[in-house]
């Protein structure tokens, strides 16, 4: 492996990332998230067929979307050999202690959700770059997919699972785990053997 994969190795079959989109998101993103992630994390991935209906977390008087609640409403989704489910969304999501989320991962659970609202550079007035939208939405989708593999937020500002609060803080992140959440990885997932990293 080379040193800008993720940390992920498939070798069960059944160890599959499917994206759910969330309402409209861009097919072109998808896709290119799809190669990244089959590439970065050696897992399979899929773009299900059919989206996912966010209007029943809509919180009015934030004008936003609450994560906690799509990933509750995805657990309706889940089957008994499915593996993990990636919900992409191109909304505002927030709970209810922070002004706002990139995304939320449940920590040992099935499901994720990453928004590509905030990460847009237009979002901040600048010129569009969809490359960079590209790298940011691919490091964000690893750091909840590690959060579902019970990691934690790591204190190592340039590992993939650093906390971020702010694109700039995602920019200077790597996709990658280092050493130590490698580690936990390698210890939690006995069939996953986790090769890649960032030294």
């Amino acid at each position: 492996m080379t040193g800008d994969e993720a940390g992920f190795d498939k070798r069960d079959p059944m160890n599959m990332v499917q994206l759910l989109p969330v309402g409209k998101v861009d097919v072109a993103l998808l896709r290119d998230l799809r190669a990244a992630i089959s590439r970065s994390l050696h897992l399979e991935c899929e773009i299900l067929p059919f989206e996912f209906d966010p209007t029943p977390c809509y919180h009015a008087e934030r004008q936003q979307y609450h994560s906690s609640e799509i990933l509750r409403r995805m657990q309706a989704l889940v089957r008994p050999h499915d593996w993990r489910f990636l919900a992409i969304a191109d909304v505002d999501l927030y709970i209810p202690i922070l002004k706002y989320v990139f995304g939320e991962g449940q920590v040992g659970g099935p499901c994720a959700v990453v928004s590509v609202h905030r990460l847009h550079q237009e979002f901040y007035g600048l010129d569009r770059d969809d490359a960079l939208l590209s790298q940011r939405l691919l490091k964000e989708s690893v750091h909840e997919l590690g959060h579902t593999v019970d990691l934690r937020h790591c204190q190592d500002y340039r590992c993939v699972m650093a906390s971020s609060h702010s694109v700039e803080w995602i920019d200077l992140r790597e996709s990658t785990l280092c050493a130590s959440c490698r580690s936990q990885v390698e210890a939690r997932l006995k069939t996953t053997s986790v090769t890649g990293t960032r030294e």
